[in-house]
């Protein structure tokens, strides 16, 4: 690409170019590039009519736009050029990103792949298909940063389930790092500092921002000079196997459905000093909130806090005091609340939701003692390994490993066994 006397000249290399917005003092220029250039031509004239300076800014915003749409990956042919490569690559590491707190339910909406050389961005909204993709990361070891989050996320929208990941976030807690987010650990190991600006953005905008585009791609292209370090620290200390095992646990652990159970996901924090009635409304007002965060593409909470519903339940029936309906309802979303607590409300007491019994048996002696010699020798070894004791075993794990008559012994790992002499 040239620029000469206000006219800008442009080789092609991708088959397309997409709006660009540029802002030069107060002068604000849009211009949308969308060409196809027949085979066979080496260049295309599109004439700017404005000064030489806002021309030159002009022609380097399409400089970022066409570099963001090398590195953005949201075609068919992007994604089959690219696949090669994966398939050849020696390693892989890999970020998500989704809407969380912009829409519900929520859904994936980036991918942040860095393979030796290259740092892509692949977009899951755009109307391709990432079957082949999730098919070649199956084989690879997977280079992830806390990776609860992106298993979930890849197996709800592709059943994506990896053959191994490495997971940075748990090497360092298990080498004994108590600040363990991505950017503590690459400003200690690697004097890396990265711009956390964008971690609440909406992700389903398009065109992303420079900004966007940057924080996305720096969450993937450090991890592996990270998983490095961190790799020849766990070889050191004998506790690769360690890592292992927990690696393979959270693959297992997300290669199901998370299936809600319905009597327990709108028992909201507060609701168990509710009585039955009242509990026969919260869980009418929590479905209707579903419905209509559903409706709205909007997060629960964007349309009437928790708090807010527990204290609708609790009021409603009580004469002493007045209805805390929630503020700033549009009239019809307070209408159709109003409904669905008059339905809650009009319901026999026999459908009412029963009020869960927790069933508590008294503890041994000799299961207390065992509990005790349990916790000084997780202690004495968490401090002798320089670790968070709680890696080695919660205090409810130790309580329930101390039942004579229960199974936790079995649903530990094998060095957690180990370390308690069990």
């Amino acid at each position: 690409m040239r620029l000469a006397k206000g006219v800008l000249f442009i080789t092609p290399k991708n088959g397309r170019f997409f709006a660009v917005f540029c802002r030069c003092g107060s002068e604000l220029i849009r211009q949308i590039f969308h060409h196809r250039f027949p085979a066979g031509n080496r260049e295309k004239t599109l004439s700017i009519d404005s000064s030489s300076r806002t021309a030159g800014a002009f022609a380097l915003a399409i400089v970022k736009a066409l570099t963001q749409s090398r590195r953005l990956i949201d075609t068919q042919v992007q994604l089959k050029e690219f696949l090669p490569k994966l398939r050849k690559s020696s390693w892989v590491s890999i970020d998500t990103e989704a809407d969380s707190l912009h829409s519900y339910p929520e859904k994936l909406c980036l991918l942040q792949i860095s393979l030796p050389g290259s740092d892509v961005l692949i977009d899951p909204l755009a109307p391709l298909d990432a079957t082949p993709l999730f098919k070649a990361l199956e084989s690879k070891e997977l280079l992830i940063h806390g990776c609860d989050n992106d298993l979930r996320l890849m197996y709800a929208a592709k059943r994506f389930i990896p053959s191994r990941v490495f997971d940075t976030m748990w090497a360092a807690r298990l080498l004994g790092f108590t600040a363990f987010g991505l950017n503590d650990l690459l400003a200690k190991l690697l004097g890396i500092t990265l711009d956390k600006g964008a971690q609440k953005a909406n992700w389903t905008r398009r065109p992303l921002t420079e900004k966007m585009t940057i924080y996305a791609l720096n969450d993937s292209r450090h991890l592996r000079a990270l998983a490095d370090n961190l790799r020849d620290d766990l070889k050191a200390r004998g506790r690769t196997p360690w890592h292992e095992q927990i690696c393979d646990r959270l693959i297992r652990e997300h290669a199901t459905p998370k299936e809600t159970d319905p009597n327990q996901a709108w028992r909201l924090k507060g609701s168990s000093k509710l009585n039955r009635r009242e509990q026969a409304i919260l869980r009418a007002t929590w479905y209707w909130r579903e419905r209509e965060a559903i409706d709205a593409n909007k997060p629960p909470y964007f349309i009437v806090r928790h708090e807010d519903l527990v204290r609708l339940a609790e009021t409603v029936i009580d004469k002493k005091r007045k209805t805390a309906w929630p503020a700033k309802l549009s009239n019809r979303r307070f209408k159709s609340l109003r409904d669905a607590v008059g339905q809650a409300l009009d319901l026999p007491p026999g459908e009412h939701p029963e009020i869960p019994r927790t069933v508590r048996r008294r503890i041994t002696q000799s299961e207390k003692l065992f509990y005790e010699s349990l916790k000084a020798l997780r202690d004495r070894q968490a401090k002798e390994l320089n670790i968070d004791p709680t890696l080695i075993a919660s205090r409810s794990t130790l309580v329930r490993l101390s039942l004579e008559d229960g199974d936790e012994r079995n649903q530990i790992l094998p060095w957690q066994r180990e370390l308690l002499n069990l």
